[in-house]
């Protein structure tokens, strides 16, 4: 199959729908998902397209699902053979669902050698104490002395045993980067109310009481740490150049993946984070939203 799109890709004709049927069947062990994106035409009236691959990161996610590592690795190889990675472009795009993902994955907040990843984590006796910084999407089971940093009141605060109240983004200044990986500034707008400190400030001073100090005591020495261990983080409104051979590493994982169809990990567009949950216009949003569909269904 690789050997006859590659073929296809390479000659300049239009790619119909009805070839890429025959190419990307629904029945083949490829995932859904990528026989819907290559479904899009590389080619268009004959004129060479840049291709763009784009997968929701939900089923990819390790420990999210058994088959992640399998889904990821096809994906991977559908980039490779079909041309979305070639030398000047690279249209391999991984859709994160979690806000600040992108930017906790730049500073390598992922599991170390012999390290538990999420799932490990929530799952009873799997931790004695769980900090959850701003985590509002997961469910902890009972066991683990649970510590939350958060704004709104959500699910992360409801499983707490100790509350130490944040900032929202409105209420400091921060560092954020994007889905695709550009670094973005935000001014703080107002003061946070009452008690609630930024992030950094309270790690600053947990960090003091645990007799472990962090070594920085002002918003720009701690930036300045940060641009020394990540310099693309003082790169505002830029994006670091991926590099292809880490797509082709991907492209090893191997495994096998679930026949199962793919399903998006959005189920309330209008209630994705803490700060749309608490607002009565986004759940008057989603009420209606609910309705047109239900009227729809009838």
């Amino acid at each position: 199959m690789n050997t006859d799109v590659k073929a296809l890709l390479t000659s300049g004709v239009t790619l119909t729908d009805a070839a890429l049927e025959r190419l990307l069947p629904a029945a083949t062990t490829e995932p859904h998902s990528i026989h819907r994106a290559m479904r899009h035409s590389t080619f268009a009236g004959g004129k060479r397209l840049r291709p763009i691959l784009c997968m929701e990161a939900a089923r990819m996610v390790a420990g999210a699902l058994p088959d992640g590592a399998a889904v990821l690795a096809m994906a991977a190889k559908a980039a490779r053979s079909l041309g979305v990675i070639k030398d000047g472009w690279n249209g391999f795009n991984i859709l994160h669902t979690e806000a600040s993902l992108a930017g906790a994955l730049d500073l390598g907040f992922v599991p170390g050698v012999g390290g538990l990843d999420t799932g490990g984590m929530l799952k009873a006796g799997g931790l004695d104490v769980l900090f959850l910084l701003g985590v509002d999407e997961v469910e902890a089971e009972p066991g683990a002395f649970v510590i939350y940093i958060g704004t709104h009141g959500d699910r992360g605060a409801h499983r707490a045993d100790v509350i130490l109240p944040g900032a929202a983004y409105p209420e400091k200044s921060a560092i954020y980067v994007n889905t695709e990986g550009r670094v973005q500034m935000a001014n703080r707008a107002a003061f946070p109310p009452g008690d609630a400190r930024e992030d950094w400030a309270i790690l600053r001073a947990l960090s003091a009481a645990l007799g472990h100090t962090l070594p920085y005591d002002s918003l720009p020495q701690l930036r300045q740490a940060l641009f020394t261990a990540h310099p693309h983080f003082m790169r505002l409104d830029q994006i670091a150049a991926g590099n292809g051979a880490d797509i082709d590493n991907l492209a090893k994982l191997g495994g096998k993946a679930d026949k199962a169809p793919f399903v998006t990990a959005i189920q309330e567009f209008y209630l994705t984070n803490p700060i749309a949950r608490a607002s009565a216009t986004m759940a008057e949003c989603s009420a209606l939203a609910n309705a047109a569909t239900k009227t729809a269904a009838e």
